[in-house]
């Protein structure tokens, strides 16, 4: 009897030794298949850095905007600027061309053609460059011009003050009134009439 417990026992813990062994094999299995993945997204980043090559030859290497790198992660990812990057997609074959901004992440162009993401990359340096320029070259203007400036400053500034006046004297009346029927049974015990 003691030998055909032995012999079950022996027998579950094999089965449970190869089901755990089985359970491995396939954890590495999918291991392996994430990481085959990551180095695709990695080797179809790489090939649009290659076809921007010249894209980024034209900007001068002294030029602290451009990032031009290619991170390792989960996610690889080309970025562009400390704003924008190319990652691939969900299904890891569509260049999606982003850009981080006050209000959310931007995608700008999303396609499975190499050659469309190259154009919108080049279109997208091309455009912080010149807005870069154009920045340099002149001092920001204001919008009206000086005398308009003065009048519309001096005549707003009587407004806003009498606007503050009126406002800060409402909630007084109001935080008065509130504190009167907070307190109405106190306030009629000293009589005060409510």
């Amino acid at each position: 009897m003691n030998e055909a417990l032995d012999n079950s026992l022996l027998t579950r813990s094999r089965r449970l030794s190869d089901a755990i062994r089985q359970v491995k094999n396939a954890a590495a299995d999918r291991d392996d298949v994430v990481v085959d993945m990551r180095e695709a997204s990695r080797t179809r980043l790489e090939l649009l850095a290659a076809e921007l090559e010249d894209v980024f030859a034209g900007v001068p290497a002294d030029d602290p905007l451009f990032d031009f790198a290619i991170s390792s992660g989960l996610q690889p990812r080309l970025w562009i600027d400390a704003t924008a990057h190319v990652a691939m997609g969900r299904d890891r074959r569509a260049y999606r061309f982003v850009r981080d901004t006050r209000l959310g992440r931007v995608v700008l162009v999303e396609t499975h053609d190499i050659r469309q993401a190259a154009e919108a990359v080049t279109r997208y340096v091309a455009e912080r460059m010149v807005e870069r320029e154009r920045l340099v070259a002149g001092a920001p203007q204001p919008v009206m011009k000086d005398g308009f400036v003065e009048e519309a400053a001096a005549g707003r500034n009587g407004r806003e003050l009498a606007v503050a006046g009126a406002y800060l004297l409402a909630g007084a009346f109001a935080a008065i009134a509130a504190l009167a029927y907070v307190y109405r049974e106190k306030l009629a015990a000293l009589g005060w009439p409510f």
